[in-house]
């Protein structure tokens, strides 16, 4: 039985500690950071993050997270530079409409403060490893019932492992938009309700 094949059957077990965890994507986001003319650092996000994680609380290695971010919603704060990014210089949205995270396997354990999680990022069809530094945030029951956890992540990728190579030389040295970008998410996620016994 495969990794995924594992945590599925251990979701559906009444007695196998497990939990499936919706993406809050009122509560989440996921921001990119690159360097502009070597001189300052731009900032964007994605508006559009959806995704399920699927845990087995009694084993600290069983968890899959499964995340899908719409490349439509990137926002820079400047539109002509956001059409830019859509466009097939850079992410090419209308044929590679989204973003996809799925993760392989916990370094450490999903119930420590830290821990780093690895997986399979895919930009523009390329597939390629990651590996995310991730930090608990804290776990309750909101006003209304619903059990919450928050995590954070942080990670950084080269653009043109995954064809994202558009750049500009400088006269004076350097480049326009540099190679390395910085990843950064906060997810908020909210446990779904074991469905009733038969």
């Amino acid at each position: 039985m495969n990794f995924i094949s594992s945590i599925s059957a251990a979701t559906r077990s009444a007695s196998g500690g497990a939990s499936s965890w919706q993406l809050d994507p009122a509560h989440s986001h996921v921001e990119f950071a690159v360097r502009h003319l070597m001189i300052s650092t731009v900032k964007g996000s994605f508006g559009d993050v959806r995704g399920t994680v699927w845990v087995d609380e009694s084993d600290g290695k069983a968890v899959l997270v499964d995340i899908t971010i719409q490349v439509g919603s990137i926002d820079t704060r400047q539109e002509q530079r956001d059409a830019h990014l859509r466009s097939p210089d850079f992410f090419d949205a209308t044929r590679f409409p989204t973003i996809a995270f799925r993760s392989r396997r916990v370094e450490g354990s999903h119930r420590d403060a830290e821990f780093r999680l690895v997986g399979d990022l895919t930009i523009r069809g390329v597939t390629r490893e990651v590996t995310l530094d991730v930090s608990a945030e804290g776990r309750l029951h909101d006003p209304w019932g619903a059990e919450r956890a928050g995590f954070s992540a942080q990670g950084k990728i080269d653009r043109t492992d995954f064809g994202l190579t558009w750049n500009q030389a400088l006269e004076t040295g350097g480049v326009v938009v540099s190679n390395e970008v910085k990843i950064t998410a906060e997810v908020e996620l909210i446990r779904e309700a074991k469905p009733a016994a038969a």
